[in-house]
């Protein structure tokens, strides 16, 4: 039996449909980061910030839905890969954060080159924490119905 998704949607885990949202907004951080770094358009800075912002929020969701399966079953808990992308993804929000923070305190001018630099480490961690999830679906089966791995067969 393979280890179960305890927060679900019709038998559809939750967790995998909320993280392509924070994905989007990170690697959007990064590229409005770039943007900003090449034009002094006062939008890109302000398009960051948004982005910094709706990817914080979409990753505390994100993190409500993995946390929920992590410590609803033990056998995923048991998995060095579930460990490392639960820890990774809690350095990804902490550097998020530190960099939104920065960012409404020094305003635009922390974009340049530590807030890119932020925005760089974040996708390169975004990279890990993305291969450890497809790790523990497809090398674990974790959230992978029993009905579905039999019909596909």
């Amino acid at each position: 039996m393979n280890p179960k998704s305890t927060l679900n949607i019709a038998g559809h885990p939750t967790h995998p449909m909320l993280i392509p949202f924070p994905v989007a907004f990170v690697v959007g951080t990064l590229v409005t980061d770039i943007l900003h770094s090449q034009s002094d358009d006062p939008f890109w800075p302000a398009a960051s910030n948004w982005m910094l912002t709706a990817g914080l929020v979409m990753a505390a969701l994100a993190a409500l839905a993995g946390l929920t399966d992590f410590f609803g079953d033990s056998r995923i808990r048991s998995l060095r890969a579930a460990w490392l992308h639960m820890i990774g993804n809690i350095v990804l929000v902490l550097i998020e954060a530190v960099s939104l923070w920065r960012r409404v305190v020094q305003g635009p001018d922390f974009i340049v080159p530590t807030g890119l630099a932020l925005s760089l480490i974040a996708v390169a961690l975004l990279l890990f924490n993305g291969w450890k999830g497809w790790e523990m679906v497809y090398r674990h089966r974790v959230g992978v119905s029993e009905e579905t791995s039999n019909s596909a067969r």
